[in-house]
């Protein structure tokens, strides 16, 4: 299984970009998906995730009012549809997957990861 994030760029504040991460792999629809944030010097935090059957899913308190997961078995992907863009949100994205199929928060859950996307969000 492998996974690759796409759809970053620069943008300005209040701007809104999509994140996109395809699976390369079996039984993507069995899987737990998450998107984490990592900035300069920093761990990795998390953002969002989705659980299987999409029916269920977490976001960080930094995310609930902007962001949204979502997933589209059909093209074994999962997006990151994120609104109203600050400067704060600027950092490398990343997707990963976890086959226990829950909406994990801990990154420490998702054994699979893949390599991120920079956001850039300027003032």
């Amino acid at each position: 299984v492998q996974l690759q994030a796409s759809g970053g760029g620069p943008v300005q504040t209040g701007d809104s970009l999509r994140l996109s991460c395809t699976f390369s792999g079996s039984s993507f629809n069995m899987y737990g998906l998450g998107w984490f944030r990592q900035f300069p010097g920093k761990d990795r935090e998390f953002v969002a995730a989705i659980s299987w059957s999409g029916g269920s899913w977490q976001y960080a308190d930094s995310a609930k009012e902007r962001f949204s997961i979502s997933r589209d078995d059909a093209k074994s992907t999962v997006y990151l549809q994120m609104n109203n863009l600050k400067p704060e949100d600027t950092a490398v994205y990343s997707c990963a997957a976890s086959r226990v199929g829950l909406a994990f928060t801990r990154a420490d859950e998702y054994k699979i990861w893949g390599p991120g996307t920079q956001v850039t969000v300027s003032s």
